[in-house]
């Protein structure tokens, strides 16, 4: 019982949980400058910039996440569930100098 409770707080920090496309894209890792997230590489090897991948999640093409926000800043965030082990800040960060392009 604890857990759905925590699951329902966790959701509530969530101002947007957009309906994954069929299609989507799941984030395989965070793109970090200076210790802040500045793009997400998904699991189709893309990366996008942080505004590209908040867009293509508003529109249903990244699964497993939702839409937060602090002040005026809009930021990606895992959907609760019951594992840790896919929350964003699991995965693993690159840097913009170890992206090929």
């Amino acid at each position: 019982m604890q857990a759905n409770l925590d699951a329902s707080l966790a959701q509530n920090t969530l101002d947007n949980i957009p309906t994954p496309a069929p299609t989507a894209k799941r984030i395989t890792a965070l793109v970090k400058e200076g210790g802040k997230v500045t793009g997400y590489q998904l699991s189709d090897q893309t990366v996008l910039e942080k505004s590209e991948a908040i867009q293509l999640a508003k529109e249903g093409g990244i699964a497993g996440v939702g839409i937060a926000h602090r002040g005026d800043t809009e930021y990606l965030k895992s959907i609760p569930d019951e594992t840790e082990n896919n929350n964003l800040s699991s995965l693993p960060k690159i840097s913009r100098s170890k992206i090929k392009g």
